[in-house]
């Protein structure tokens, strides 16, 4: 299983993107099963509307999500999450990246698809 970071998601939509390409090539090549949270899902979809557009939320939403397994981040994640900010504040790494370092350790996933440097600096390797 490979976790599925906004990065990703969001060059997989957006032609323009510089790591579109390889986006598309690892997504269309049949990968692993890939799992996501709700709160990327809310952070894909903020980004997708302000940048591209309704047609691409739609996109997003009804074409694209639904071939992820999306987990909902329950009170006890968003807490550790929160904890792990607040302990590297002075990081760049944001509360929905912490949320995924988090799930992702919980969970024993290795792997991200993602163009985030941030994931591979935790430990996780990064594909493609």
């Amino acid at each position: 299983m490979i976790f599925a970071d906004t990065s990703a998601l969001y060059a997989l939509l957006d032609a323009d993107d510089a790591a579109h390409a390889r986006s598309r090539a690892f997504f269309e090549d049949d990968p692993p099963p890939l799992v996501t949270h709700n709160y990327v899902v809310v952070e894909t979809t903020a980004l997708v509307q302000r940048r591209l557009g309704p047609a691409m939320v739609r996109a997003l939403l009804e074409d694209l999500l639904p071939a992820l397994d999306t987990r909902w981040v329950d009170e006890e994640l968003h807490r550790a999450a929160v904890s792990a900010l607040l302990a590297a504040i002075r990081r760049r790494n944001s509360l929905v990246d912490w949320i995924s370092f988090e799930m992702m350790r919980r969970d024993g996933i290795r792997s991200a698809f993602t163009f985030d440097r941030d994931f591979a600096a935790q430990g996780y390797a990064i594909v493609p």
